[in-house]
């Protein structure tokens, strides 16, 4: 994993708008229609180039491929696994039931995606077989940068964390959840392995360690909250027991979604658990208004030495362009708290396409947030290095 050496690297989180016609494409694929293999194959080669371009040309330094060919960033591990069927009845968070005019408009704003609240849950025993979907995934990759793979530091692919999966795709088949977590700890850590065997780094998505405070886990108190995120914390290590840390970075969130955000858990209260995880960096939010504050909470506990921070400096739920000035601002927070400029790297707080069809950011509008994110960095890097 490349550091900010001499300047503030720059990066994000991972998935990206699909566009059309590969939006309806994969979504109608998850609902069972019959899709055209072929032609879905060719669009997602297209979109994939179109998207490494763009990453290139607006100064991203480390960067992936969109996870263009993934309706969800967790919600495809059905398509890849057996032992998956039926319907998860996920509950809603309590600021949908408190803000009902909120909810209403939030289901107006985004009338058709991918499978969110009502994944299939697990009937029977979970195992992966998405080796040769992975490895295609590899080969697009490298065959779409082609040259211009020359111009980024790093390239990262995306995989949910046990976690993740189990909070969403939900137990209705082994007898404890902490049985289901560590099955699907030991089928994960083949893809995991994967990636990194191809050379690139792994970045785990596990909202499951915030976000579901509000959701799965909403009528726990903070302190069984942590243990319940210990459990998640202890099957994702498992999953990446053979994987160097350094290999593999962590992103956590609150959950992606424009919304008032009221009863996230305080990034305080994470943080001790958090670190526990056995990777290189740990992306978390600092952009959006609810936790833009929580740079004290980072300074009050500070990461390992061995780990870096991926800051989210850039909000992906809104589509204000985050002024240069402002993103440096952002970024000079960050490495004032954690003490160390070289363990800083400039990212996103989510990603621009969570779901196919949830998308809170016009396209031409996340390359203009991008665009700023690199001016914004390198506004920084003048500051921290001269």
């Amino acid at each position: 994993m490349k550091l900010s050496t001499d300047r503030i690297l720059t990066t994000h989180t991972g998935s990206m708008p699909r566009g059309e016609p590969l939006s309806s494409m994969l979504i109608e694929q998850e609902e069972g229609k019959r899709v055209d293999l072929k032609k879905l194959d060719d669009v997602t080669d297209d979109r994939v180039a179109y998207i490494i371009k763009k990453q290139i040309e607006v100064g991203i330094d480390i960067a992936n491929d969109g996870e263009q060919g993934r309706v969800g960033f967790q919600t495809y591990v059905p398509q890849r696994w057996s032992g998956f069927g039926g319907k998860s009845s996920r509950p809603f968070g309590r600021e949908f039931v408190d803000f009902p005019k909120f909810t209403e408009r939030m289901q107006a704003r985004i009338p058709k995606t991918g499978r969110v609240f009502d994944a299939p849950e697990a009937i029977d025993e979970v195992h992966y077989h998405g080796t040769a979907q992975l490895q295609k995934e590899i080969d697009r990759i490298k065959r779409q940068a082609g040259s211009a793979a020359a111009n980024v530091s790093n390239w990262f692919m995306n995989a949910p964390s046990p976690g993740i999966i189990a909070s969403t795709m939900l137990n209705a088949y082994y007898d404890t959840d902490e049985a289901y977590l560590d099955a699907i700890a030991k089928e994960i850590a083949q893809e995991y392995k994967a990636v990194v065997d191809a050379g690139y780094i792994l970045q785990v998505d596990a909202p499951d360690l915030a976000m579901e405070r509000v959701l799965l886990y909403q009528d726990l108190t903070d302190e069984e909250f942590v243990e319940q995120t210990q459990k998640h914390v202890n099957a994702l290590n498992k999953a990446l027991e053979n994987i160097p840390r350094e290999s593999v970075r962590l992103h956590v969130c609150w959950g992606n979604w424009e919304g008032p955000h009221c009863y996230d858990v305080e990034m305080e209260v994470l943080l001790p658990i958090v670190y526990q995880a056995k990777v290189g960096a740990i992306g978390l939010e600092f952009a959006n208004p609810r936790h833009q504050h929580e740079t004290t909470a980072l300074k009050a506990n500070r990461p390992p030495e061995d780990m870096a921070i991926i800051p989210g400096v850039i909000d992906s739920k809104s589509n204000f362009v985050e002024h240069p000035q402002v993103v440096a601002n952002r970024i000079l927070a960050v490495v004032d708290a954690v003490g160390d400029r070289e363990r800083v790297i400039a990212g996103v707080d989510c990603g621009f396409g969570t779901f196919t069809g949830w998308e809170w950011v016009a396209e031409d509008v996340v390359w203009a947030k991008l665009k700023s994110l690199r001016e914004g960095a390198a506004i920084a890097s003048k500051q921290l290095w001269g």
